[in-house]
């Protein structure tokens, strides 16, 4: 079982609004890194946002030790043969900790940058791509010519495919196109916040897609989780976040997503549809899975409520219908890392390096043998 944390701006207790958002800089993400490689987490996802994922990851490096860096790539934005080349210098630099979150966007979001690709034809071009990157990172030199891709002896010069293993490549997609590239190129398939139902069919399709070209994945899905002491305390949690949820906030949401043509963009506003009930059970769209987090938030906004037993009881419920990678992030990132870390992380089967560290408690203070102070005299 796989448990990473989140790694990207905005950050706060409530960040959709300016006086609920927290400075967030390398200091901060230093902090972040710190407590992600401390807890125990299998690693972290350095999602698009405010801060150039390459660069970041790059900086936090140097501070960690066990967590792995999953970081996302937009294919075409970076001509293949520099992304292989980058990537293969950060996997040797992390001694392989790197993954790649392969991420197709939207027309608005990648139009930014200079591609004006219609949907499917995102898929395609990723498709390529691919294959392209593939065939460098196993060591090959490669002279290709397609509609997206060309390129002319192109070749890593360092040793990937033999002491440098590839990164393993992760990729989030629901329309009929986004699952087919996944079925031929990816390691891991990974999900906007569905409910463990939806999941579940989900899962089926992309195996049956996955078998027909003769491979298997693995799957994941990215949430949001508020976990306290009690399932009650969690749901006031919830119903804090909730009252900060304003018409004004929600209206600047949903207007950024009105035409979206992110399939699961639109499957995500359909677990809440625009709209804020008076009660936020009411966008309890499974047991313990809230959709109200959707409301102001673009991307995944599906968070789990609950104590740490309603918290792990959920996880489980992915769990049998395949998932074995949870992507999770609470708000703020840090005070909620460090919640879970504590409360749920130590009961989940995650591969962890063992520690030699201790936990001290007051009474540990004392020398029970000798009814003294350690380094006291005797």
């Amino acid at each position: 079982m796989n448990v990473l944390w989140y790694m990207c701006a905005p950050d706060g207790a409530y960040p959709w609004r300016p006086e609920g958002s927290r400075q967030v800089d390398y200091g901060y993400f230093r902090q972040l890194a710190l407590a992600y490689d401390h807890l125990g987490y299998t690693g972290a996802l350095f999602a698009t946002g405010s801060h150039d994922v390459w660069v970041l990851a790059s900086a936090l490096l140097p501070l960690t030790e066990r967590m792995k860096f999953l970081v996302a790539i937009h294919p075409g934005l970076v001509p293949v043969t520099l992304l292989a080349k980058m990537a293969a210098t950060l996997q040797e630099f992390s001694n392989g900790r790197l993954m790649l979150n392969i991420v197709s966007g939207d027309a608005r979001m990648l139009g930014a940058y200079g591609m004006d690709l219609a949907h499917d034809a995102r898929y395609d071009m990723a498709d390529e791509y691919l294959a392209v990157w593939h065939r460098l990172m196993r060591g090959e030199t490669v002279t290709h010519s397609g509609p997206y891709v060309k390129v002319t002896d192109a070749r890593v010069a360092m040793p990937v495919g033999t002491s440098i293993a590839p990164p393993p490549l992760w990729f989030g997609g629901s329309s009929d196109a986004a699952i087919a590239v996944a079925a031929r190129h990816v390691d891991t398939y990974l999900s906007w916040g569905e409910t463990p139902e939806q999941m579940g069919a989900k899962i089926a399709q992309v195996r049956q897609a996955a078998e027909r070209a003769g491979r298997t994945l693995s799957f994941g899905i990215r949430l949001y989780v508020i976990v306290r002491r009690t399932d009650a305390e969690a749901w006031e949690a919830a119903s804090f976040l909730y009252d900060q949820m304003d018409e004004d906030s929600i209206r600047a949401n949903q207007a950024l997503l009105r035409n979206t043509d992110s399939v699961g963009q639109q499957r995500m506003s359909a677990l809440h549809g625009g709209i804020k009930p008076p009660s936020p059970r009411a966008l309890e769209v499974a047991p313990n899975l809230w959709s109200g987090i959707g409301l102001v938030r673009p991307g995944p906004g599906t968070a789990i409520v609950g104590s740490p037993d309603t918290v792990i009881r959920t996880m489980e419920a992915y769990r049998a219908v395949g998932v074995d990678t949870f992507i999770l992030s609470g708000m703020p990132l840090l005070e909620e890392a460090y919640r879970f870390g504590e409360m749920v992380l130590p009961r989940l089967p995650v591969e962890r390096a063992e520690r030699s560290a201790k936990r001290f408690t007051w009474s540990t203070l004392f020398d029970r043998a000798s009814d003294q102070t350690p380094g006291a005299s005797r």
